[in-house]
């Protein structure tokens, strides 16, 4: 038996390659969740130790400080599991980037609006939910009245890192290999939304992931599921800090019956052309499941 050093491409700089023979199925989806909660109760604990000394400083900083930590068990697994099956199992890259003929700064350009135009059309679902609790409503406002540059650091990069490294990165590009295109989109998406834990956030993350899930299986680029994310989580800030928008229950309750029509067909017309120009981008690899470009175990 023969070994290889590493494969070409891999360098210890490359934070992604440390999960790519990982290619977890349903099974590996729900231990993922379960190592995340654990995640969240270390988190919890750690702010719950930071009040006892200073609750002004686990106000300000909680969010930073325990948000990592949430996905700290689900890493060190799925590390730890590549590293042990890329002896001897195929892995798929975590980030790819087939853009096809547009390249990646158009196709970037494409999402981000068609998730702008998904948020906004996500936004109407609020219509539908009962209303938010104040617990809910607290639990927010700690996090947006914080200082903005903190704000942003929470949900402008730790959660675009960290959520789609797990949802798309592992769950979706597993799923990828072992089910029906649609039914892992689907289920990823499920997975982000119940991720959440309300249904506040969880049914527009669920058609946001349907969309991340989607531009993921056509390109393999984590780093466009990641700027989508950010895109939409900052946008989000923005409005927040908007006094106009900041008590409104949806854009609905700020604008006219017509106008909001208007641009809610506006937003399904981008979002359907963005979908068709994505399906045109050709697979790396004839009868491939997914964009994820294939890499072989270390053996040969």
């Amino acid at each position: 038996m023969k070994f290889i050093k590493r494969h070409q491409g891999r360098g210890s700089y490359d934070l992604f390659s440390n999960y790519s023979h990982y290619v977890p199925g349903y099974g590996g989806m729900f231990g993922l969740f379960l190592l995340f909660l654990l995640g969240a109760l270390l988190g919890s604990l750690i702010t719950g130790a930071c009040a006892l000394v200073s609750p002004e400083f686990a106000m300000m900083y909680g969010t930073i400080i325990s948000y990592p930590v949430m996905f700290i068990p689900p890493m060190l697994y799925a590390s730890a599991k590549s590293r042990r099956d890329e002896f001897f199992e195929t892995g798929f890259a975590v980030d790819s980037n087939h853009f096809g003929n547009l390249g990646g700064f158009r196709i970037a350009l494409i999402v981000s609006v068609a998730t702008i135009a998904t948020a906004f059309m996500a936004d109407s679902l609020n219509k539908f939910l009962p209303p938010v609790p104040e617990w809910f409503e607290t639990a927010m406002s700690q996090i947006m009245d914080a200082p903005v540059w903190i704000t942003l650091i929470s949900v402008s990069v730790f959660a675009p890192l960290f959520e789609e490294w797990l949802c798309r990165g592992l769950i979706l590009r597993g799923l990828l290999q072992k089910a029906r295109p649609s039914t892992a989109i689907i289920v990823s998406a499920v997975f982000f939304a119940v991720l959440h834990m309300n249904p506040w956030q969880a049914l527009p993350a669920f058609l946001l992931g349907l969309l991340f899930g989607y531009v993921y299986y056509k390109t393999g680029s984590l780093k466009l599921t990641m700027l989508m994310h950010c895109v939409n989580n900052t946008m989000a800030v923005v409005f927040s800090k908007i006094p106009s928008l900041a008590d409104a229950e949806g854009f609905y309750d700020v604008m006219s019956p017509w106008a909001y029509i208007c641009i809610f067909a506006a937003c399904i017309a981008f979002t359907a052309s963005a979908c068709v120009i994505l399906r045109n981008i050709p697979f790396c690899k004839e009868g491939a499941r997914s964009n994820c470009d294939e890499i072989p175990s270390m053996t040969i």
